[in-house]
């Protein structure tokens, strides 16, 4: 049953996406409106289901941090509302001309945006990713269907009877957006192997997901990663620049994948700044798993194994090792890093350079927080994840990433 059923929403998504890869962008964007007005209207019922959702993370024991991804407030659904408002004011994709030409022949070329048709979106503990997915995938012309994780399935569900409540009131088909409500693990095998109906998969959530994903898709998948993200503090760093990145990119939400797992400090540096780096970590809580050299500096702190580096921890936990210089900051990301978000701070315009020229990631930073690596914060409006791989699409995507590109060619009777 769960294969029939699972097959079939997705041949209903591949139907409507359809008319909706032709709408016009005044039709798309008066849905995402109607869309957000309905969430902001009903923001009481998602928080009542989203309570149910805490209540079996409570029983379960989840940890602070997987909570705090399921967590819903008031805020946090008018801020998702507000990411479909932010939506409408970007620029449509779909019939973008991405280059021209006429050849010698008098051939008319032109390469144009198009939807890719169909989206299966696979995530775990974020509700608001089953929003942020939606509104991109409409406003880019294309149908999706959502598996979110069995954690939060009720406020899925809430939020999902909402958006097909507000399409109701558009041009826009319900069937556009399909939901896997099942939590029976073989509903998300078999979106694995429809390829007849979805284009892509967009997996989103934890290492052992994405990976399972990658392992058994038979449709080409749009891989995010996990971010074990580094920050190199130079020799020539600013004391106070590099406490308030620190400080921001470990505490400010410590559960996303943008948020700081490891720092990597230059010695000088760090004999010089440690007993203000101390009273930063004591602080705010921040335990940290250090090298010999940091262990025996911080007190309380962890010595740190070879699992610690390549930990994305998602909580207030930080490891630190000391180095002599950028390069060997360099190959300690080239071997523990994830490919998202890496950040040096340095008033060494040089040293900025070769960071920002041999890290190999997704967005690199100088002298700025990593937690800046999201669709809203770089301008791209809500996004469907951040890509570390390096075909068709990398970092945070937005709207261009679920287009594809089509040839259109004119002609007068010309044949070959």
């Amino acid at each position: 049953m769960t294969e029939i059923n699972v097959a079939e929403q997705a041949k209903k998504a591949q139907k409507a996406s359809k008319p909706l890869s032709v709408l016009s962008t005044k039709e798309k964007n008066e849905a995402l409106l109607i869309i957000a007005e309905e969430l902001e209207q009903n923001y009481a019922f998602i928080l009542e289901e989203n309570e149910k959702d805490l209540a079996l993370g409570r029983e379960k024991e989840y940890d602070q941090a997987y909570m705090d991804r399921l967590l819903l407030t008031k805020e946090r659904v008018f801020e998702f509302a507000n990411g479909l408002k932010e939506l409408v004011k970007l620029d449509d994709p779909v019939g973008e001309v991405v280059t021209e030409w006429t050849l010698d022949n008098g051939l008319h070329v032109k390469n144009q945006r198009v939807p890719l048709g169909v989206i299966g979106m696979i995530y775990e503990a974020r509700p608001n990713v089953t929003v942020d997915a939606t509104g991109i995938a409409l406003k880019s012309g294309n149908a999706i269907i959502l598996k979110g994780g069995s954690s939060a399935l009720h406020s899925n569900k809430a939020i999902i009877s909402i958006i097909h409540q507000a399409l109701e009131k558009t041009s826009i088909s319900v069937e556009a957006v399909q939901f896997i409500a099942s939590t029976d693990r073989e509903a998300t095998e078999q979106l694995f192997t429809l390829k007849q109906y979805i284009d892509v998969l967009i997996p989103r959530g934890g290492g052992s997901l994405i990976e399972t994903v990658v392992r058994k898709a038979t449709i080409p998948v749009l891989e995010t990663g996990v971010g074990n993200v580094h920050m190199y503090v130079d020799k020539h760093a600013d004391l106070e620049k590099a406490l308030a990145i620190i400080t921001n990119a470990k505490t400010d939400r410590p559960a996303v994948c943008n948020a700081l797992e490891t720092v990597l400090i230059h010695k000088e540096w760090f004999a010089k700044n440690k007993d203000t780096l101390i009273s930063i970590f004591k602080e705010f809580g921040i335990t940290v798993h250090g090298d010999q050299e940091v262990v025996q500096a911080v007190p309380g702190a962890i010595e740190a194994s070879e699992k610690d580096w390549a930990e994305e921890y998602l909580s207030l936990d930080l490891a630190i090792k000391l180095v002599d210089d950028v390069d060997e900051a360099i190959n300690h990301i080239e071997q523990y890093g994830t490919k998202h978000s890496e950040a040096i701070i340095t008033e060494d315009a040089q040293v900025a350079e070769q960071f920002l020229n041999q890290v190999d990631a997704a967005a690199v930073y100088h002298n700025a927080s990593t937690r800046f690596t999201d669709g809203s914060a770089l301008g791209y409006g809500a996004e469907i994840g951040i890509s570390t791989q390096k075909l068709h699409a990398r970092g945070p995507m937005g709207l261009p990433a679920l287009t594809t590109t089509k040839l259109k060619i004119s002609g007068t009777g010309q044949v070959r």
